[in-house]
């Protein structure tokens, strides 16, 4: 079916993106609680960011960046992960048959 991890990898990226933005969609109109803690943790980082002497600002900022770009890469790798295994147990309830 498929050569390899990474060519599942690369056939899926752009439906986990989708997803994913699907996902976070629906989070924001139908989770309250979600809207909630992004909110506060929002205002916390603001708050701290801010507190910072105006040279070390855009450190904070960056460091939120590249938190950010993490949670992305552990949230693509999670459903990845997730299609991996739906293969998997596919294939074995097909050997059970």
């Amino acid at each position: 079916m498929f050569n390899t991890n990474q060519s599942l990898e690369i056939m899926l990226e752009p439906l986990i993106r989708k997803r994913l933005e699907v996902l976070y969609s629906d989070l924001q109109e139908v989770e309250s609680t979600y809207v909630s803690l992004r909110n506060e943790c929002d205002k916390q980082f603001s708050i701290m960011r801010n507190s910072l002497p105006e040279n070390l600002q855009h450190t904070a900022f960056m460091y939120e960046d590249v938190q950010l770009e993490l949670q992305a890469i552990v949230e693509s790798r999670i459903y990845l992960q997730g299609f991996k295994d739906a293969i998997e147990l596919f294939s074995e309830l097909n050997v059970y048959k």
